[in-house]
């Protein structure tokens, strides 16, 4: 067990958010949780449902923060930042102060050694920000897909590495206890960070890769309706093959994901996912053809194999397509006749 002064001191606040991220966290697994913060010499100041100070006690901890009497490792945040009304942060004030969250999260921000924003709220606004966006929620460092946010396009923490954007809705608990080892192990650095400042631990990978329904999509043997079993992508909105996580692949509680609990993915760990322009189970077509194509596939290509793919499809997966269990089974050729 590491020694307490030398361990890395984390702060996690909430701000304009459901908490689930929190909520998913604690079903953190091999190991859990609090093993794997003790193992990595993490030590949590502060947590608004796991900790039992006082909101008096929890001010002082942030004041000292601000002060620099308290060293300040990583600050996670998880929900948007509020802004409004008309930018003065009057929507959302630290009880018991009267301040804007807001201006808390920036003058802390400027404290820490690295910065984290838990869940696609806090790293592009995501839900919070959906609609008109009356509070003017916005990232810790990107207003939807653009750069800036709270914090602006040039922030740097201590470390010299812009905010991590752990995205998802909510998020895995593993991706965000991997990114948290990672930092305890001095192996967090600009490398291991995508385009959209993801950590590439899960963000390298897509939604689609290990899906049950893979078959079914590679014949284009399509479902209808939410009970199907065939492919979500061609009518039911699926963004699998375009979402950056590795939902099936780790899954949730040991045996989950979207997909296989029958809900076509929304791609949550993307910026303004919460907008798509449509139903979320629906895809929009041109000319019959999907918009949300592949992320790295041509449309020419994706048309030609669509195609050949439909020509070919075993009668088994177009009858299975379209019925909520398995009607016939995969035939087996050691039985046929020499």
């Amino acid at each position: 067990m590491a020694d307490q002064a030398q361990k890395l001191n984390l702060l996690w606040l909430q701000s304009g958010g459901c908490g689930g991220c929190s909520m998913s966290l604690l079903n953190a697994e091999a190991p859990d949780l609090f093993t794997a913060m003790d193992s990595a010499g993490i030590h949590l100041l502060w947590h608004p449902s796991l900790s039992e100070q006082s909101g008096q006690e929890m001010r002082t901890i942030l004041q000292s923060i601000v002060d620099g009497e308290t060293q300040l490792d990583i600050l996670c945040l998880e929900g948007s930042v509020i802004q409004g009304p008309d930018g003065s942060g009057g929507f959302h004030r630290m009880s018991g102060d009267g301040r804007p969250m807001r201006d808390w999260i920036h003058r802390l921000a400027q404290q820490a050694e690295q910065v984290l924003a838990v869940g696609s709220c806090a790293a592009f606004g995501g839900i919070t920000s959906a609609g008109g966006n009356p509070g003017e929620a916005c990232g810790l460092q990107y207003d939807g897909a653009k750069p800036g946010g709270l914090l602006g396009e040039g922030f740097h923490s201590r470390s010299g590495l812009p905010v991590v954007n752990i995205a998802g809705c909510p998020t895995h608990p593993n991706w965000v206890v991997d990114t948290l080892l990672q930092i305890a192990q001095g192996e967090m650095n600009l490398t291991e960070l995508d385009e959209l400042n993801r950590p590439r631990s899960y963000a390298d990978h897509l939604v689609h890769h290990g899906c049950l329904r893979n078959e079914y999509y590679e014949f284009k043997a399509s479902a209808e309706k939410p009970s199907d079993l065939g492919c979500l992508m061609e009518h039911l909105g699926c963004l699998g093959t375009q979402a950056h996580a590795d939902c099936n692949t780790r899954l949730w509680n040991g045996e989950g994901s979207c997909l296989r609990g029958g809900y076509a993915c929304i791609n949550c760990t993307a910026a303004t996912f919460e907008e798509p322009g449509h139903s979320f189970n629906q895809t929009p077509k041109i000319a019959g053809i999907p918009v949300g194509l592949p992320t790295d596939m041509p449309k020419a290509w994706f048309v030609a194999l669509a195609s050949l793919s439909k020509a070919a499809t075993p009668a088994r997966l177009k009858q299975n397509a379209h019925s909520d269990h398995i009607q016939v089974a995969p035939g087996d050729r050691t039985k046929e006749k020499p």
